[in-house]
């Protein structure tokens, strides 16, 4: 039995369409009805990092589960390693970031994953952490101001960053789960090449074939905009990781996709394609191609993905 933490967001969703058919999997959600395009067969309980009765139901017979946490600061990873431990589940996947390992990042986010990753080590459990740089679908949060005004609006727009397709951290997770001799690893996962935001920009333009407008913010601007959907640590955490970022800290890319998949990380442009409806293009494959038929696909697909 495989337990999926995160299954109703970005991640999660693409790690559960992605386990191998024939193995028992498990969907752990606070609202079980948001769990959409779960494969036959998958079994949706409801469950709370903050309600152990929950965690235990959900982790009754566990061997492998997918841990995703978004409480910055928060007692989730302890709370959901302490009840695993009491379960008997033999290998955690934790998702973390990148940023984890740059001895120059020390904001709160950062400062979170390196606890819940310490953490994780001294479980006594097996334990996998996927370190991802920025998801290419950050960008999906231009999608309103590109169909609406043919314009992006960015912090830092000639700033790079090795940006990763989520299907790529994904494909990775599910070799974690269901392969042996990852336990103890630590792995870095980033796209094949940097790309800017004003590259970006234009790389979207292209598909959609408008000239796409790119205006950078001023800092003031960006916390302003954080700010609407941030508490004041997170936003400044966020900046701060932009300032490494424009100081050349995200440019670096790691073959790691390549080495736990047997396929090379794809580029944004393969992602961007592949999502252009988001942006006022034509038909959305979300999945890719080769991937599940979107959202709402019936069936697992891990004859795609593959892992050595």
């Amino acid at each position: 039995m495989i337990l999926v933490t995160g299954a109703t967001g970005t991640i999660g969703g693409e790690v559960l369409r992605r386990l191998p058919a024939g193995v028992a999997v498990r969907v752990m959600a606070r609202d079980p009805s948001k769990v959409v395009g779960a494969p036959d067969g998958t079994e949706v309980v409801a469950g709370d990092y903050a309600d152990q009765l929950s965690l235990e139901r959900a982790l009754r017979g566990v061997r492998r589960a997918f841990l995703l946490t978004s409480r910055i600061g928060g007692e989730d990873d302890a709370r959901f390693v302490r009840a695993a431990r009491t379960a008997g589940v033999r290998h955690l996947v934790r998702l973390s970031a990148a940023a984890v390992e740059d001895s120059g990042a020390d904001d709160l986010i950062t400062r979170w994953h390196r606890a819940s990753e310490d953490l994780l080590r001294d479980s006594g459990l097996g334990w996998t952490v996927l370190r991802p740089r920025a998801f290419m679908s950050n960008t999906l949060s231009w999608a309103a101001s590109i169909r609406s005004e043919q314009v992006v609006r960015a912090l830092y727009g000639d700033s790079a960053n090795v940006c990763v397709d989520p299907r790529d951290v994904a494909a990775a997770a599910v070799c974690a789960l269901t392969e042996d001799g990852h336990e103890g690893r630590a792995y870095t996962l980033t796209g094949p090449e940097p790309i800017s935001a004003a590259e970006q920009t234009a790389r979207l333009g292209e598909l959609l074939g408008v000239p796409l407008r790119f205006e950078e913010l001023s800092l003031a601007q960006a916390r302003a905009a954080l700010r609407q959907r941030h508490p004041e640590a997170v936003t400044e955490a966020l900046l701060a990781g932009a300032e490494r970022q424009r100081a050349g800290a995200k440019a670096h890319a790691e073959d790691t996709v390549l080495r736990l998949t047997g396929r090379p990380a794809r580029p944004f442009a393969v992602w961007a394609r592949d999502h252009i409806a988001a942006f006022g293009g034509g038909a959305d494959d979300a999945g890719g191609r080769g991937g599940p038929a979107g959202p709402g696909a019936s069936s697992r697909v891990s004859s795609t993905l593959g892992c050595r």
